[in-house]
């Protein structure tokens, strides 16, 4: 499947949303809510939760299933306000020793002249310097959109996997096509050379892992088998590090990548 096919899937009507990995992987989820200094964002589905028995925090970006809650969810643009929330609970996970778990699916942070006003790359930021310092073990798992800076923020973890058609970009490909080319219509082009892939990603080293799914319409149970049982071996071995080897081992994956093999 070519990058701008994937591209398509990643965004296709009735693939699964965040709000259906939560239901299918973990239990007692508890939703929490607000930034404590602005307000809530919908667009961030965050709480606690069991993985098999296991207290965990999740923090997703959330598209919504329908119109309606498309909209209440701002079609999973995140706002400053989302931003600082997942960061609350961050620091709220690595205090009470929880793992964190989260699931990406945006096409960028929300761009608004609000959300610059409220501080949109300052709250971005600000969640990349404690991922990368967060002292408990964290996962991210892009399930459709990766969108630049707004994915970004929920992704530097110990590991990234992505399901086979999520795809992972600096830059929307119609946004490139429109700079590159300044032809918008240049989309396929665009999709190939920025290597958003799955598949482009795992030969570059940028993520860890890579999820098969099912054929459209099939079931998606599997898939989420899958995830499930990966994810408690691999927290399994990052919860035997100490604080300093988990942190040594964050720094090393992301200072390597684009590093020349050996």
């Amino acid at each position: 499947m070519r990058a701008y096919e994937r591209l398509c899937a990643a965004r296709a009507k009735g693939r699964p949303t965040a709000a259906s990995y939560i239901s299918a992987l973990f239990t007692d989820f508890f939703e929490l809510h607000g930034d404590r200094l602005y307000s809530d964002d919908h667009a961030i589905l965050a709480g606690i939760a069991r993985l098999d028995g296991q207290p965990v925090t999740v923090i997703a970006i959330e598209k919504g299933a329908d119109t309606k809650e498309k909209v209440d969810r701002n079609f999973g643009s995140v706002h400053p306000e989302g931003y600082r929330k997942a960061l609350r609970l961050m620091r709220q996970a690595e205090k009470f020793g929880r793992p964190v778990i989260c699931l990406v699916d945006t096409s960028g942070a929300y761009c608004g002249i609000g959300a610059e006003e409220r501080g949109q790359g300052s709250a971005i930021a600000q969640n990349l310097l404690e991922l990368s310092s967060l002292k408990t073990p964290c996962i991210s798992i892009l399930i459709g959109e990766g969108g630049s800076g707004g994915a970004l923020a929920l992704a530097v973890c110990d590991e990234v996997w992505m399901l086979e058609n999520a795809v992972y970009s600096v830059i929307s490909p119609e946004g490139a096509a429109s700079i590159i080319w300044k032809d918008a219509s240049k989309v396929q082009e665009a999709c190939e050379a920025l290597k958003i892939t799955a598949e482009d990603l795992l030969e570059m080293g940028v993520i860890e892992r890579v999820f098969a799914e099912p054929k459209p319409g099939e079931d998606f149970a599997p898939v989420y088998a899958e995830l499930k049982q990966a994810l408690k071996e691999r927290l399994a071995h990052y919860g035997s590090l100490d604080a300093q080897q988990l942190l040594d081992h964050r720094y090393e994956k992301f200072r390597k990548i684009g590093r020349p093999k050996q």
